[in-house]
């Protein structure tokens, strides 16, 4: 049953908050939607967020400043928490860059993980259904975006999962996590140590496999004052993939800008404007 959190009125649409009890995670669920004015009275585009370390699902619907551009576009904005909470595993709160807030959008194979660490199916299955079912929204028109650990998971998971994912952007990706030590610390306990495994969650790795699975492009902005530049993100790995497959890419990189929200928000219009040229071109 669908429990309402709150509902805030934000430019005429509304700003509201969920929460679930979750058969994929076997646990409480909580998640955000920006519902656009012209929901009231027709099918709209939706459009997947998924957030990176330590953020919850009120991290992009308070900072971004993404609801003007929404509710001017009719696009309805989606995001969840970035793991399952209160696990009761020992040491998910340990580290702040794996465990609680850390699901890296992956279903865990490796005990004690594996029970309540199942993302990729919360995401791409059961939220994606209780979207669909419970709220004016076009299943032919979704997309999905994301930044830094949610920017893994939404190429990871647009190239996985191909046929519900018609448009991909991220911010600041980690694009090559098999390469960088936020990805193989989360790889070798989520997963264990099969390097096939963990190649099946790297976006730069899938897309070596593909060709032109979006061919109206993907878009990826990245800040070159970002302090994980070069050893978390790896652009230029998924870059040369995009490049092998035949993928139309446009990788942006900024002068100055960090990792941060005040990076998400400068461009976040540019990302909700190229997946509504996407998606209604789909």
């Amino acid at each position: 049953m669908l429990q309402i959190l709150s509902e805030h009125p934000c430019f005429n649409g509304i700003q509201a908050y969920y929460r679930h009890d979750s058969r994929t995670t076997g646990l409480p669920m909580q998640f955000s939607v920006f519902h656009p004015p012209v929901e009231e009275k027709e099918l709209v585009p939706v459009l997947f967020y998924l957030a990176g370390l330590t953020c919850t699902e009120e991290t992009f619907m308070i900072k971004a400043g993404a609801q003007r551009i929404a509710a001017q576009l009719g696009i309805m904005l989606v995001t969840c928490d970035t793991s399952p909470r209160d696990t009761g595993i020992p040491g998910a709160d340990q580290d702040w860059d794996f465990g609680h807030g850390a699901g890296f959008y992956l279903d865990a194979t490796e005990a004690p993980w594996s029970k309540h660490f199942r993302m990729e199916s919360y995401v791409t299955d059961e939220l994606h259904e209780l979207i669909f079912s419970e709220f004016n929204a076009d299943a032919e028109r979704t997309g999905i975006f994301g930044h830094s650990m949610g920017g893994h998971g939404a190429l990871v998971l647009a190239l996985r999962h191909p046929d519900k994912y018609k448009s991909v952007s991220a911010f600041a990706p980690v694009t090559a996590p098999s390469h960088c030590p936020w990805g193989q610390n989360a790889f070798s306990r989520y997963l264990g140590h099969d390097g096939n495994q963990w190649l099946e969650h790297d976006a730069s790795a899938l897309m070596k496999h593909r060709q032109t699975p979006f061919p109206h492009g993907i878009l990826i902005d990245q800040g070159l004052g970002d302090t994980f530049l070069h050893e978390q993100l790896l652009p230029e790995q998924f870059e040369q993939a995009c490049s092998a497959a035949g993928q139309p890419l446009t990788l942006r990189r900024h002068e100055g800008y960090d990792h941060g929200y005040y990076f998400i928000s400068t461009f976040v219009e540019d990302h909700l404007a190229f997946h509504h040229r996407v998606l209604n071109a789909a």
